[in-house]
């Protein structure tokens, strides 16, 4: 393995615990939501999801049309599950069942 893979592991290995690890470590009781710091930790979360589903979905859009109705359906069933029921645990598996269907069935 080339050093600068190895190196490059490590630096973001280390940048995913710390961003993991130091808010649970961290005391965030006097931390006031319209911080510089709030915003930060707040934004986090959605930008990893966002991260996430991009660096998935970006070799689906790659091949042909007929095979981007498993991720289509998957989200739309992630989207459709949110909206009614706030659950972050219903919406993952609404979606990971409709795509597993999806996939399946085509």
């Amino acid at each position: 393995m080339r050093s600068e893979v190895l190196l490059l592991a490590l630096i973001t290995g280390a940048c995913t615990w710390g961003f993991r690890y130091l808010p649970l470590r961290m005391d965030l009781s006097n931390l006031r939501p319209d911080s510089l710091a709030g915003r930060f930790l707040a934004a986090t979360g959605p930008a990893a999801i966002a991260t996430l589903f991009v660096a998935e979905v970006m070799p689906y859009l790659r091949q042909p049309l007929a095979t981007q109705a498993p991720l289509a359906l998957g989200t739309l069933a992630v989207l459709a599950a949110f909206a009614a029921s706030r659950s972050a645990v219903l919406a993952t598996i609404a979606g990971a069942v409709a795509f597993g269907l999806a996939t399946a069935l085509i």
